[in-house]
């Protein structure tokens, strides 16, 4: 059996490099922190970067679909106190959460591209909608027409996110126009719950 040799007292690392490489890592786990984490999974951005690299858009999102899901829950939950509801509240509020939307679509548009979604709905009808984008901002028309009518119920440019409810004033196809005007691609994520009947992408 051999002897290992013990190092010497040269081959170990002094204190003032161990600090050297102490701060180092710790000034890179906070460049990490304020570049990356902080504006993908808060939508915090002190630095400016997450924005110009798309981060803080999706940490912005994030933070959207969770207060969405708090909300559902504390509505659903309001009435229980102990603690071992507030904890299966937010298993069924979660997953209600989860399960709520009747349709969901996602796609990318280039710079200069449309695309439109309509559903059909007959008179009176309401639809409930979230959608956010990721990469840029959109301009979007929500409308509908059909009989010979037509309506429009919310427009907007330059934008990154939307939600509401809208009821359709006359049957027909109701849905919304959408336009990248960005110099970048766009990618769009669309919700929708409601009473409508068939949902389609026409472009």
């Amino acid at each position: 059996m051999y002897n290992a040799q013990k190092p010497t007292s040269e081959d170990l690392p002094s204190t003032a490099q161990l600090l050297r490489s102490t701060i180092i890592a710790l000034v890179a786990a906070i460049a990490i922190l304020f570049t990356v984490v902080l504006p993908a999974e808060y939508g915090v951005d002190p630095t400016g970067i997450g924005s110009a690299i798309g981060l803080t858009e999706m940490g912005e999102i994030k933070q959207e679909l969770e207060q969405e899901a708090e909300q559902d829950r504390l509505k659903h939950d309001g009435d229980q106190s102990s603690l071992i509801d507030r904890l299966l509240g937010v298993v069924i509020g979660t997953a209600h959460a989860q399960e709520t939307w009747r349709d969901e679509i996602t796609f990318t548009l280039k710079p200069g591209e449309l695309a439109e979604m309509k559903m059909v709905m007959k008179e009176g009808e309401s639809a409930e909608f979230h959608w956010a984008t990721i990469g840029g901002r959109i301009n979007f028309d929500l409308h509908g027409h059909g009989g010979g009518k037509s309506a429009t119920y919310e427009k907007g440019r330059g934008k990154t996110s939307g939600q509401g409810i809208f009821t359709a004033a006359f049957a027909g196809e109701h849905g919304w126009f959408w336009r990248n005007r960005d110099k970048s691609d766009v990618t769009v994520t669309l919700k929708i719950q409601g009473d409508y009947g068939a949902f389609k992408r026409e472009k």
